[in-house]
């Protein structure tokens, strides 16, 4: 890496996650140009919170703006991850869709999706209701349809029909699996990958019933440190069997395909029933919490990227030197 300057712009809730801040004073500062502060031979961002504000607020739209122009008139700093390929996962409706493909293209490695129904407004919940047993729906979490921020760990389990007028669409209704209680993040770093288990919601009866909605933060029923009702498991739950080793590589390898990505996260989970490995939710550069290898996997997967590019670069041109690189320190993250 020597020689090489990699830029990471993220918000300061990812940096203190990522326990960076010993590095803010060298970061990438969108609010001022981009030019001086560069260049970069590899960008490493999380634009989520610019993404989405930028919906609604003109200064984040305008940080985003200069941010695509820089990269369009610099195409050889690579960007870890693209934006396009990172602004799908902010919308749970494409980011299930493609979810949903694996049943075909990972059916042989017993894996697959929950069924699940896009509620885009007030008015599919007229009609839905009467199609979710088509569905398998038989007790649905909600959640968000916007994938980023607190409010997108913000859910609740429904256990009747009548409960459904209580959702606020546009939202997503998947169906919930029993799986003991157990969850299975997947960690994603190139080509490399790590299995962290949590904590989950515990199992429940199938079928509707007059149970209330269960309203929960998933992020909070999911620390490791979490302890709760919800997550208590009848004492006679016997222990299902780890994720297979073959079947998360596989799920990796056809996800990095589909999503043009190489830092994302993966929740999956075990059916009590079938012991098959079902696929939840998809995160856009998740914490890593329990990857004590994050930094030296990235720091090679950088690595790997710029010797694609570098060889990409000497057969395409046919010469024998390599691409200028400038010295000095690696940019550290910011906020935004």
């Amino acid at each position: 890496m020597s020689g090489r300057r990699v830029g990471f712009c993220l918000s300061d809730k990812k940096r203190r996650r990522l326990n960076l801040d010993a590095f803010a004073d060298f970061c990438i500062d969108l609010t001022q140009p981009l030019v001086p502060q560069g260049p970069f031979d590899v960008i490493v961002q999380k634009l989520s919170d610019v993404i989405v504000e930028a919906e609604h607020d003109s200064q984040s739209q305008q940080l985003l703006v200069n941010f695509q122009s820089y990269v369009s008139a610099h195409p050889s700093t690579v960007l870890l991850d693209p934006l396009p390929a990172m602004t799908q996962l902010l919308d749970r409706f494409a980011s299930y869709r493609i979810m949903s493909k694996l049943h075909n293209s990972l059916l042989k490695c017993c894996i697959c999706t929950p069924p699940y129904l896009e509620i885009h407004s007030a008015s599919d919940l007229m009609t839905e209701p009467t199609n979710t047993s088509s569905f398998s729906l038989l007790t649905p979490v909600c959640k968000t349809r916007v994938a980023h921020g607190s409010l997108s760990h913000e859910m609740s389990l429904i256990f009747s029909a009548g409960s459904l007028a209580g959702i606020h669409p546009p939202c997503v209704l998947q169906s919930f699996v029993n799986h003991g209680a157990v969850l299975h993040k997947v960690f994603v770093i190139g080509d490399r990958h790590f299995c962290v288990e949590r904590p989950s919601i515990k199992n429940f009866p199938s079928g509707p019933c007059e149970r209330k909605t269960i309203f929960f933060n998933s992020h909070q029923v999911s620390k490791p440190e979490s302890s709760s009702d919800l997550t208590a498991l009848d004492e006679q739950m016997p222990c299902l069997p780890p994720p297979s080793s073959e079947a998360l590589a596989a799920l990796v390898r056809e996800l990095r395909v589909q999503l043009g990505m190489a830092l994302f996260g993966v929740d999956v989970i075990i059916n009590i029933h079938t012991h098959t490995l079902t696929v939840i939710d998809i995160n856009i550069f998740p914490g890593y919490e329990g990857v004590p290898q994050f930094f030296s996997s990235l720091l090679s997967h950088i690595q790997s990227v710029l010797d694609k590019q570098a060889s990409a670069g000497l057969q395409a041109t046919g010469s024998p030197e390599s691409r200028q690189t400038t010295g000095g320190p690696s940019a550290a993250p910011t906020g935004l």
